[in-house]
């Protein structure tokens, strides 16, 4: 049971709810207040017992509803007032998921906080590809980055350090950002014939994958997928074609095209 004033930073994984952690489903039943991301989905809210208070909190490139300061507020208040507190966050809270600022704010008031990890949006995508993120001999490294810079920022990434030829990338809120990953990957070597997996909406119903290359990224990025999350996997270990999707996904294993 979560003790009265304590604060669990909960994965809520990818979206799919069979995908939660046995401990994450307990966590969610167990909790008084929830504080949950945009990418937290209905069907995983519903795994609250009924009368637990829900508040979005949700954050999503361009449309923040709340700014983190005032999410950590938030969450301290909760937990000072002897609330169950959950943070229910997309994927895994320690991967992009703000979980530093968080954990110093509840541990600045004095306030319990653990860890409870989720599945992260890239493990999702590769299984929706039917895809492994490694690949012996071709693919030794895997590394996560995100896509997503402040505003008025740019993304600044050490290009020269991505651009492995024996590694997968995995490219977070990646879909805004794919004409200049493209473009500097290429440039810090990568060839423009690399494969490149697309994953909309992993795991969900609604989930859309489509291969690609390199060179013609920016080209997949703007026709081939909708306006929901997507992740962009590149490298020699999605090279290989698409699994069937679940009832009402679109696929394509098509290579986009610049005809």
């Amino acid at each position: 049971m979560i003790e009265p004033g304590t604060v669990w930073l909960v994965g809520a994984g990818p979206g799919d709810p069979e995908l939660l952690t046995r401990k994450a489903e307990r966590l969610i039943r167990e909790a008084g207040v929830i504080f949950y991301d945009a990418l937290v989905g209905g069907e995983v809210l519903d795994l609250a017992t009924p009368g637990t208070r829900l508040v979005h909190v949700g954050k999503r490139s361009g449309r923040h509803s709340k700014d983190q300061k005032t999410i950590d507020r938030l969450i301290v208040e909760a937990a000072l007032a002897g609330e169950r507190v959950v943070r229910l966050k997309g994927g895994d809270p320690s991967i992009f998921g703000r979980a530093t600022e968080e954990l110093e704010a509840c541990r600045a008031a004095g306030v319990p906080v653990r860890i409870c990890p989720g599945v992260t949006a890239a493990s999702a995508a590769a299984a929706g590809i039917g895809a492994s993120l490694t690949l012996r001999g071709l693919a030794r490294k895997l590394t996560f980055v995100t896509a997503h810079a402040r505003a008025g920022e740019e993304l600044s990434l050490d290009w020269d350090r991505l651009a492995d030829p024996e590694a997968t990338l995995a490219v977070y809120m990646g879909k805004a950002a794919a004409p200049m990953v493209s473009a500097r990957l290429i440039e810090a070597g990568l060839t423009g014939d690399t494969p490149v997996a697309l994953v909309e909406n992993a795991s969900l119903p609604n989930e859309r994958h489509f291969h690609t290359r390199l060179d013609l990224l920016p080209l997949a990025a703007r026709t081939a997928l909708g306006d929901g999350p997507a992740l962009i996997l590149i490298g020699q270990a999605v090279s290989g074609g698409s699994i069937p999707a679940r009832e009402g996904a679109a696929v394509s294993t098509e290579m986009a095209s610049d005809s």
